[in-house]
């Protein structure tokens, strides 16, 4: 997941924790060693709001945008999950945590939640608006005497010692002449017991009488945070920085950096400050030193199209909207290879400033350059030495209705590795840059809305099949000779019977199977055409399988809104949804899995891309929360058997998970027997791939020893062999 946007911070006395978000990562002040903290490692949630360390308890307090909270402490992480579950018509969000005396005031949307830090439990709910109602309260804090709470309508407090804080009429308004009014606080400290508020640009300070001016210079301020009897803010107009104040408002140092642009929150510890920036994660500055922490990671979270290839992922950042309209999201292309991340954006490439929404890439087999789309900025390739961008310098075209924005929507290669690209609003709608480097364009023979045109998948044919939002799905044969445009086929699949048969005119996602058929995913379930070879006839038509026993309604996956369909090495299809995923059976008849956030490790539920790594089986989803994968039984199947590999091995004791066999031929059969040849389990790959669990075949748990691996085709000739070394209880 993401780690450069670090939006809050807070220490312990060995640690800064800094929250993305989507997730944690923290600091060691004395080894510099960072770890990263996400719902892999036992976190609930993934988008975190706010975060606070509580020293007298030494427990974690996390927020989540969605209310939920957890509490960490030196040996688990507790759950609190009540203000979530509450059905409350007002924001529920949380903006704030003060820790207090083994409670734990939540600043809230609505207004003050107070937590039983030792029980794990909302202890009481403070509705401290005017005439009692809802109000968001920025931050809270206190003093000898009063609760503060920094609210959308001013400056509140109550007396400590009152018998029901809960009652609003325990609450006053503050104001003052100097300039505190009752309008929006967006924060209060306490300084030396002194309440320090943050109002529009200026910061006041209550003198036990009166409100005065504590610090102004015209700016805006982001943050404002009190430890060790300073205060630091932060700003980020005309460039970012930091500015520490003294007890008195007096300047005692201002902190700016060309890498900390947009500083989100500065605190003092130790006498060093650690500022977390939206863009460059967490820096530690002393004196004049200054040390920066930002975990490997994607620049973003992945929103458009992903591709493997020779064991790498790349995957594209950019998405557009359901109107299909830009987003303006500039985080660009990344790279995971062998566990380290890529970033390829304005901020690593200087070709690339000012380029957004890169929404779909193809890697060039000839060279491994990346090839991406812009929902705006034409096609780019990313190669070693240099980068190129096509726009008016090539056949690419911009819609009537908007000048200048050049919208790439999908990209593939051939097996004579042309470049396909789809041209979003063009009346060319598909081009193709021929591998002698030369364009040739192509219009459909059919009324478009908006002549839109996405994702591109390439057949067994080498017919282009390729979405069209709003419209259904085109195909294209280019017949025997692509220059010879006298014998090209186009067809258009819509829904209804006669038109195509597809589920819905609103096709979202497009895959290729084993068997060459061709999944449709649309707003209404998904069709399969199984008849790629005549699919430029009217003969050809989708057909809508009905699924029994699998919840859904009559037809496979009815009502469900189909992003991403990826095919794995069994032909088994994984399908992408706003409700989690589905893996199912290669002809789709079975659910064989169902992830969704709340049974397993996926990160959320609105699942938006699928991919596979076909040579380990690796599954990556890409969420709206981040990126996450699962390891797939299923491997890509070759003709022959290679580099048979058992793993792990040798299966050591208390060992429980699946035994792969790894590196067979599609369809083989695996047969797992004694040193004597007694046989003790027997299975069929999943494409190049076989998983046992480890015991025999009436699931009784094998003894230590060494076993055979025996691996033969559908003709009964045994092709590979190898050993596992089991080592039992």
């Amino acid at each position: 997941m993401p780690y450069s946007n670090v939006i809050d911070i807070t220490a312990s006395p060995n640690k800064i924790y800094g929250a993305t978000p989507y997730s944690l990562f923290s600091v060691d002040v004395h080894s510099n060693e960072t770890e990263r903290i996400s719902k892999i490692s036992g976190l609930s949630e993934t988008g975190i709001s706010t975060i606070k360390f509580d020293v007298l308890s030494g427990k974690l307090f996390v927020a989540y945008t969605n209310s939920n909270i957890d509490v960490i402490d030196s040996k688990t992480i507790n759950n609190i999950p009540d203000l979530k579950r509450e059905t409350i018509a007002g924001n529920k969000t949380i903006n704030h945590i003060y820790p207090a005396n083994n409670v734990a005031y939540l600043s809230t949307g609505f207004g003050i939640v107070v937590i039983n830090t030792n029980k794990y439990e909302i202890k009481d709910s403070w509705l401290i608006g005017n005439a009692g109602g809802f109000v968001n309260t920025n931050m809270f804090t206190t003093d000898n005497l009063f609760f503060y709470a920094a609210t959308d309508e001013g400056l509140k407090r109550a007396p400590i010692n009152s018998n029901n804080p809960a009652d609003f009429t325990n609450w006053q308004t503050l104001s003052g002449t100097s300039g505190l009014s009752k309008s929006i606080c967006k924060a209060v400290v306490n300084l030396s017991n002194k309440i320090v508020v943050l109002q529009n640009d200026s910061l006041f300070y209550y003198n036990g009488t009166s409100w005065n001016l504590f610090f102004t210079n015209g700016q805006s301020i982001t943050s404002l945070t009190s430890d060790e009897k300073k205060i630091a803010i932060t700003q980020q107009s005309n460039g970012g920085r930091i500015i520490i104040l003294n007890e008195n408002g007096d300047v005692l140092e201002t902190i700016s950096h060309p890498k900390i642009g947009l500083p989100q929150k500065a605190i003092l510890h130790n006498s060093a400050i650690w500022i977390g920036d939206k863009e460059e994660g967490l820096f530690h500055w002393k004196g004049s030193l200054i040390d920066q922490y930002k975990p490997n990671s994607p620049a973003g979270i992945v929103s458009g199209e992903m591709q493997v290839y020779n064991n790498k992922l790349y995957a594209a950042a950019g998405s557009v909207s359901n109107g299909w309209n830009a987003l303006e999201n500039g985080d660009g292309i990344f790279k995971l290879e062998n566990g380290t991340w890529t970033n390829y954006n304005e901020a690593t490439i200087q070709q690339l400033d000012g380029i957004k929404d890169l929404i779909t890439i193809a890697v060039d087999r000839r060279d491994e350059s990346i090839w991406a789309g812009s929902f705006g900025d034409g096609l780019i390739n990313i190669n070693k030495t240099q980068t190129t961008i096509y726009k008016e310098n090539s056949p690419l075209q911009a819609p009537a209705n908007d000048p200048g924005n050049y919208k790439v929507s999908g990209l593939a290669f051939d097996s004579n590795n042309n470049l396909w690209t789809a041209n979003y609003g063009s009346t060319q709608v598909l081009h193709v840059l021929k591998s002698n480097n030369t364009w040739q364009s192509f219009a459909a023979p059919f009324s478009l809305i908006e002549n839109a045109v996405a994702q591109i998948v390439l057949d067994d044919y080498e017919q282009k099949w390729i979405i069209s939002p709003g419209n259904g799905l085109l195909v294209f044969n280019n017949g025997n000779d692509l220059e010879n445009t006298s014998d090209d086929q186009w067809r258009i699949y819509k829904q209804g019977q006669g038109t195509g048969n597809l589920p819905s005119n609103k096709v979202l996602s497009i895959a290729k199977d084993k068997s060459g058929f061709i999944w449709v995913g649309t707003v209404d379930g998904i069709g399969i055409i199984q008849c790629p070879q005549d699919a430029t006839t009217n003969t050809c038509e989708a057909i809508l399988p009905v699924a029994e026993n699998t919840g859904f309604a009559s037809y496979l996956f009815k009502g469900e809104e189909v992003r991403s369909i990826a095919v794995d090495g069994a032909d088994r299809k994984w399908i992408g949804t706003k409700n989690g995923v589905w893996l199912i059976s290669a002809n789709g008849e079975k659910v064989l899995e169902r992830f969704t956030e709340e049974n397993s490790f996926l990160l959320s539920n609105d699942v938006q891309r699928i991919t596979i790594n076909a040579a380990n089986g690796e599954v990556f989803f890409a969420t709206s929360n981040g990126l996450c994968s699962y390891k797939g039984a299923a491997t890509e199947g070759g003709e022959v058997h290679e580099n048979l590999l058992v793993y792990p091995n040798p299966v050591q004791p208390g060992y429980a998970g699946p035994i792969a066999i790894k590196g067979l031929a599609a369809n083989s059969f695996v047969k797992i027997t004694e040193l004597n040849g007694r046989l003790v389990y027997q299975t069929k790959t999943l494409g190049g791939q076989a998983i046992w669990n480890g015991k025999d075949y009436k699931g009784r748990q094998i003894s230590s020893g060494i076993y055979l691996v025996l691996v033969t085709d559908e003709g009964k000739q045994e092709r590979a062999a190898g050993k596992i070394v089991f080592i039992a209880k």
